[in-house]
């Protein structure tokens, strides 16, 4: 399983990037906007490696475990999270640009485009609070979003694809395809999460021709793209 980890600098410099996607995505354009001034990290292969380690913190206890938003403080400070690249194996799914700038951009045969990008150097945006810091992200790339526009949604969190295992809480923001005879827009979907202990966040869009189009590339973005927990 490929993984990736992007690089930021300031706090806001990761949001501003995801801005420009965001933007994008509601208006019913093409998503995942790379940061040009980020280099580009390579996927990390499975094999053996050195392991980051914070003293007294047990990395497997913590990725076998579900990771709701009030759980975030158990993760080691500053390590940042990992996202596979597997989507790009999916069934009708290829990857049109592999770790840009720590950003993945797919496509899927039926029309559906997505964007996944993870951010290091993402600090909470509200104190000690992931799930009021990934509200406040998406309040920065759109003031118009407000928090009751914002569902709960999971990902997987690690663990192997085709087992049961533990889920990542995220929110995503839904926008609906315009009535034919309307200006042209797809059905699109943003989900988001910020890990303010861990410094970090990841952001995934998607945009498809139709509802139900979206609910099937939502379906194949459970399944095979995976959060990755610290090491």
């Amino acid at each position: 399983m490929g993984v990736r980890t992007g690089r930021g600098g300031a706090r806001l410099a990761g949001v501003a990037v995801a801005a420009g996607a965001a933007v994008a995505l509601v208006g019913g354009c093409s998503v995942g906007v790379p940061d040009p001034a980020a280099p580009s990290i390579p996927p990390v292969t499975s094999g053996l490696g050195t392991p980051t380690i914070t003293p007294g913190h047990d990395a497997d206890a913590v990725a076998s475990r579900d990771m709701p938003f009030s759980a975030g403080a158990t993760l080691a400070h500053g390590v940042p999270v990992g996202l596979s690249e597997d989507l790009a194996e999916a069934p009708q799914w290829k990857q049109v640009v592999g770790n840009a700038g720590g950003a993945s951009r797919y496509q899927k045969s039926d029309g559906c485009q997505a964007a996944a990008e993870v951010r290091q150097n993402q600090w909470p945006l509200v104190a000690a609070d992931d799930r009021e810091s990934t509200a406040a992200l998406f309040a920065y790339l759109d003031p118009t979003i407000l928090p009751a526009y914002l569902k709960p949604a999971s990902l997987r969190w690690g663990g192997e694809r085709d087992k049961p295992g533990p889920a990542v809480d995220v929110l995503v923001l839904e926008r609906a395809a315009k009535p034919a005879g309307q200006k042209a827009g797809k059905a699109t979907a943003v989900l988001a999460r910020v890990f303010g202990t861990a410094g970090s966040s990841v952001y995934v869009s998607v945009s498809c021709p139709t509802a139900a189009a979206l609910a099937a590339a939502r379906a194949d973005i459970a399944q095979w793209l995976t959060v990755v927990p610290p090491g």
